[in-house]
């Protein structure tokens, strides 16, 4: 592969960047895809509404006046005549603009139109009038130190080499679906044309990744056939039994895991299979059950949660429920002190130990079973899938069953685990009170305050979650500060409160998680991190500010954290922007149903606006906006992996690619 250097203007500062965007070398430059387009086109003032964001080109009409204000803040106004109308223009700290923007300069003002008022909040300026005809510009993901017009200047100098890229899709699917070619399509994607042949290029795109993607799916399903599993003769009776003694009932969606479990772990093939259900629908009984039959043929069990808060909270609700039985459980984290990590890792290796319950620590290289069945991953997607095989191997044909929360309509649940058998549990057990879910607009704050003001004073806790507004992990953590400050000023006097983001390491995440649970936190304001989190049965309220820039399904996701005990809870949604697609939280708690509904809305987003994507990722695919291409991947990745020709090397380049993706996944 070609490396970086040879490009112009790429020296080793610049190299250093580039790898923080995972671009080592030439090719990952070429296919680094830009994430949205930009149109720029002269906007209509008569059809612009107040608010929308427009884009206007015209002449400096007045000297421009700068204002400044607080330490390094300033504000900057002149008159831009734009033809049709002469309107006023702000933009904040751009004051070094100042010399550059003369009376009958020429510029573009990109920015929110306040009709009322005639005037513009611009977010960017550019010297010179919009070309004529509507222009496509390409925007970037990047990180400090790189601007988005920056990388596409580095991209432009490397698609001028002789640079050939290998064609992936074999030539009989590229005619049947009437595709451009691989090398046009790249050159098209980063210098857009026109809006049509833009579409043609990005077609040409997503189906080579979903091709590939399903491509690897159904040979992880093939594979899948061959593996010869574990023998085991575990009755029916043995396991109703141990049901029988439960303090409380299984729903009819419970029984049906168990069900399909036993007949996986007593069947002569591995099992792979993947429980999906809303938090709270008893995913974790399932697993208890599946880890007694495991016992009761004789082998090790490990059950793997992403935050060694919820391992611990695991390990409690394990021993409970087999304080009955002669089952020695144990807990590995990778806070645990030498010695007792050590004697932990001695009684594993000599089978003293039938179920060890822990985070990311039980696949160390240290760690080893003495016969270890089955391994279960809570939120299977928090974890690489090099994470799970890790585990998976740390046995012999070992077992392994997968819980999400996220659950996802069933028909794209087969596609997307191809390799897996999927159960959902849609039932939630009886005597759950339905979280009461309302939306309020910004300008209603004292409501909401006045709200979580009255759960504090009944002993309750509340979640408060901050949004990540920009890219930059930074931007979240002022956000998050900026809220707690609010907070403090608002609340302080009669709660604790307590703050958890991104950056803060595992050791303070989970002590601030710790005090939440002992109730010495009564507010935790939060960003998403808290998704996945613990039982805090005390917290009866969540409030979500600018929920309207999350998917449903997440929006769901952060309800879920509340609703754990026998107090009624309450989910907010602040949101600065009427959206019909919110209604929805408030009409039903139903997470599959929540999910079709997000499935069916959000898609990519536009292809000129921001493409949204869930847990699998890809550069420019989307599996809900494009599951239709995604199906014709299938069927066309299925055809070549059952052809002679497969066999027989012609497709070898295909083969090699596979066997390269599965070896770094």
């Amino acid at each position: 592969m070609s490396t970086l250097e040879k490009i112009k203007g790429i020296g080793p500062k610049t190299i250093q960047i580039l790898e923080r965007l995972n671009i080592h070398t030439e090719e990952d430059l070429i296919e680094y895809y830009p994430y949205r387009f930009d149109v720029l086109e002269r906007s209509n003032l008569r059809d612009a509404f107040d608010g929308d964001k427009v884009i206007l080109d015209g002449i400096v009409q007045t000297v421009p006046l700068i204002y400044y204000f607080h330490k390094k803040m300033n504000k900057m106004t002149f008159s831009l005549n734009c033809g049709e109308a002469i309107l006023n223009v702000t933009i904040f700290n751009r004051a070094f603009l100042k010399n550059n923007l003369k009376i009958g300069t020429q510029i573009t003002v990109i920015g929110k139109y306040d009709k009322r008022h005639g005037n513009v909040v611009a977010s960017e300026i550019r010297f010179g009038m919009l070309p004529k005809e509507a222009k496509i510009e390409p925007v970037y993901h990047v990180t400090n130190g790189i601007s988005s017009a920056q990388l596409h200047k580095m991209i432009l100098m490397a698609l001028e080499s002789n640079w050939q890229p290998k064609e992936i899709i074999p030539a009989y699917l590229v005619g049947k679906y009437k595709l451009d070619d691989k090398r046009s399509s790249i050159l098209e994607i980063h210098s857009p044309g026109n809006k049509k042949s833009l579409e043609r290029a990005i077609n040409y795109l997503k189906y080579e990744e979903l091709f590939l993607f399903m491509l690897k799916m159904n040979q992880l399903k093939k594979n899948r056939v061959w593996e010869k599993g574990i023998s085991r003769e575990i009755t029916k009776e043995a396991v109703d039994e141990f049901i029988s003694q439960l303090p409380f009932t299984l729903t009819a969606d419970q029984l049906k895991c168990v069900n399909q479990v036993l007949e996986d772990m007593n069947s002569s093939r591995v099992m792979k299979r993947l429980i999906q259900g809303d938090v709270g629908s008893g995913k974790t009984i399932v697993a208890i059950i599946s880890l007694y039959i495991n016992y009761l043929s004789g082998y090790q069990g490990a059950f793997m949660a992403p935050t060694e808060i919820l391992a611990e909270q695991h390990y409690q609700n394990v021993q409970k429920m087999f304080a009955n039985y002669p089952i020695k459980i144990a807990l590995l984290t990778g806070k645990m002190k030498k010695k007792e990590r050590g004697e932990v890792l001695k009684q594993l290796a000599s089978k003293e130990i039938d179920i060890v319950i822990g985070t990311h620590s039980l696949f160390s290289e240290d760690v080893y079973y003495d016969s270890l069945g089955l391994v279960i991953t809570d939120e299977q997607h928090r974890f690489g899938v090099n994470q799970r095989t890790k585990l998976k191997e740390k046995g012999i044909s070992t077992d392994v069953l997968y819980l999400s929360a996220t659950p996802i309509p069933r028909t794209y649940a087969i596609t997307l685990y191809g390799d897996m058998d999927v159960s959902n549990i849609h039932l939630k057990p009886k005597g759950r009170r339905e979280i009461i879910t309302e939306i309020y607009a910004n300008t209603e704050i004292k409501t909401v305050l006045a709200k979580i003001h009255q759960e504090i004073r009944q002993n309750h806790q509340v979640y408060v979650i901050a949004t990540q507004i920009e890219e930059s992990e930074d931007d979240e953590l002022e956000n998050v500060k900026e809220l707690k400050d609010k907070f403090e000023r608002a609340l302080g006097k009669i709660a604790k409160i307590g703050m958890l983001h991104g950056k803060m390491n595992p050791e303070e995440k989970d002590k601030v998680m710790e005090d939440f649970l002992k109730n010495e936190i009564q507010i935790l304001i939060s960003t998403t991190v808290i998704e996945v989190g613990i039982d805090v049965p005390n917290a009866t309220m969540m409030v979500i500010f600018d929920s309207y820039r999350f998917g449903l399904s997440q929006l769901h996701q952060l309800r879920g954290r509340v609703g754990r005990g026998d107090f009624q809870s309450y989910c907010l949604l602040l949101s600065d922007r009427e959206e019909e697609r919110l209604q929805i939280m408030t009409k039903t708690t139903d997470g599959f149903k929540i999910s079709e509904e997000d499935f069916r809305l959000r898609g990519s987003g536009d292809l000129f606006g921001t493409r949204q994507s869930g847990d699998v990722r890809f550069h420019l695919a989307d599996i809900k906006r494009d599951f239709p291409i995604l199906l014709h991947a299938k069927e066309d990745s299925m055809e070549i992996l059952e052809s002679p020709e497969y066999e027989n090397g012609k497709y070898s380049y295909l083969r090699k690619i596979i066997e390269k993706s599965m070896s770094l996944d």
